[in-house]
């Protein structure tokens, strides 16, 4: 079995690599903040830098915020780029933008390793569950020597296209999430202030053509009023800058996607850059001047 790296061990890298462990993978890992004990003494050889990631694995996964942070992984002071060589694999699971990934993929391919683009949809819940959807851009050779570890992560694993391609389908994954979070939001609220019980229309929906993975986890979230993250506000909104980004300089008009990170924006400046994204619902509810579940006179 190939030998593994993991690069990033935050709320959706740590158990992304606690699977491989699981599975018997001999893992090397780096985070900035210290690889966690528990890691550890579950078999991670723990490492002081990227490029020490790079001598001890055949396959590194990367797992970090944004592009920069990608970036600095890469190609800063003792990153992988320091260490790469011929046959070793980069495969980026962060979310970011199409253009810089397709922009990395050929610097990396410069030092005779091989690159792929692997963001995820799933979340939290599914990145421990071993459940999430991986959506892969890169060659098909590449991605069937690394399917069997991406099979350890996720149960719906595709390959896209050629590089970039994974990253560009995130990015129309978070604008459908969005759109639907603001949609179930608009409906709850409505149902809410009407005097109707929320929850209950929400169970209801659920049994019709209405009813969405949206609508179950993140619509009882809002009726329940928990917004511990799962994926922070701050997150969403910098997938939703990669979209409009990329829809500007392709020329398309993204005008549903637009509003929801106006709604994001609202809830940032209100302290939630940190909330969990269904709580995007507290912006409507400013504007409604209606908290859902409240009582109506």
């Amino acid at each position: 079995m190939q030998k593994a790296g993991f690069i990033g061990l935050g709320i959706m890298g740590k158990p992304m690599a606690a699977n491989l462990l699981k599975n018997g993978v001999a893992l090397a890992a780096f985070t900035r903040s210290g690889v966690p004990e528990d890691l550890i003494q579950a078999g991670a050889v723990a490492c002081d830098s990227p490029a020490a990631v790079a001598a001890h694995a055949d396959v590194i996964f990367v797992m970090v915020p944004d592009t920069p942070d990608v970036e600095r992984v890469l190609f800063g002071e003792h990153g992988l780029a320091e260490a790469l060589r011929p046959g070793q694999t980069v495969v980026d699971m962060s979310s970011i933008s199409p253009m810089a990934t397709r922009d990395f993929a050929a610097r990396v391919r410069e030092r005779g390793a091989d690159y792929m683009d692997a963001p995820v949809s799933g979340g939290e819940v599914g990145a421990k569950a071993g459940s999430l959807t991986i959506m892969v851009g890169g060659e098909p050779a590449t991605f069937d020597s690394v399917k069997p570890l991406f099979d350890m992560m996720g149960k719906n694993v595709t390959l896209i296209g050629a590089v970039g391609a994974g990253q560009v389908c995130k990015v129309a994954n978070q604008v459908i999430v969005a759109a639907t979070i603001e949609a179930v939001g608009e409906a709850l609220l409505l149902a809410s202030k009407a005097g109707v019980d929320p929850a209950r229309v929400r169970e209801a929906l659920m049994g019709g053509f209405a009813s969405s993975r949206i609508l179950e986890v993140h619509g009882e979230r809002m009726t329940k009023r928990t917004f511990d993250p799962g994926f922070r506000i701050e997150l969403h909104q910098k997938d939703l800058n990669l979209a409009l980004s990329t829809a500007q300089a392709l020329g398309v008009s993204l005008p549903n996607t637009a509003t929801c990170q106006q709604l994001f924006n609202a809830c940032v400046a209100h302290g939630g850059k940190a909330w969990d994204h269904s709580a995007m619902v507290r912006a409507l509810e400013i504007l409604a001047n209606h908290e859902i579940g409240q009582k109506t006179a």
